[in-house]
């Protein structure tokens, strides 16, 4: 854990703050500005169960928030926001539905560990999250360590998306502030039915 929380507060120091800032910008002002538009999150695997917590929390934020793959997705265009998380930046099916919502001209943002990847390039926004994301090139153990890749105690992209989990957290606290939200708005829109 310490480990973990070790290459997470370096990766903090090196998120770029214009990055974050022009994604609660487009944030802000869509609320404010487009209340009956709508925010599709999509990620494939632990990266999916990442964007599904930030969606949760942007629907209790008060946004129209969805998830990929879910049935009630409606369909998305030129007003809306689609938000992909994809450390590779390659997961073709996470790339193939970006390449969609540019289609459908939404804006794209983007989290994703590699700026020049190809989900980078097609993004409106890109948010650059530090993190190992499946393998690695050096095969030594030891220049690994010294490196600070802990795949031994991180497997595949676990460090991408411990990371992208707290990062999104700290993006819902920025949001908060700028909404003028409280704990309890967000309460009062908490789910009441759960299983």
């Amino acid at each position: 854990m310490f480990d973990i929380a070790e290459f997470i507060i370096r990766s903090a120091q090196m998120i770029k703050p214009e990055q974050v800032n022009k994604m609660v910008d487009v944030l802000t002002n869509f609320y404010y500005n487009n209340r009956n538009g709508k925010v599709l999150v999509m990620g494939a695997g632990r990266s999916g169960l990442v964007g599904r917590a930030f969606a949760m929390r942007l629907l209790h934020l008060g946004y129209n928030a969805y998830v990929l793959g879910e049935t009630i997705v409606p369909a998305i265009g030129e007003k809306d926001i689609a938000i992909a998380i994809s450390g590779s930046g390659r997961t073709k099916l996470i790339l193939t539905a970006a390449e969609a919502a540019k289609e459908a001209k939404a804006t794209l943002i983007v989290i994703t560990s590699y700026a020049d990847s190809p989900i980078a390039k097609i993004a409106d926004v890109v948010v650059e999250v530090p993190g190992r994301t499946k393998y690695s090139q050096n095969e030594d153990y030891f220049a690994r360590q010294i490196l600070g890749i802990t795949e031994p105690l991180a497997p595949l992209g676990t460090l991408f998306e411990d990371t992208t989990q707290i990062f999104l957290d700290g993006i819902v606290a920025e949001l908060m502030l700028r909404l003028k939200k409280t704990e309890e708005d967000l309460r009062q829109v908490h789910a009441n039915i759960e299983l």
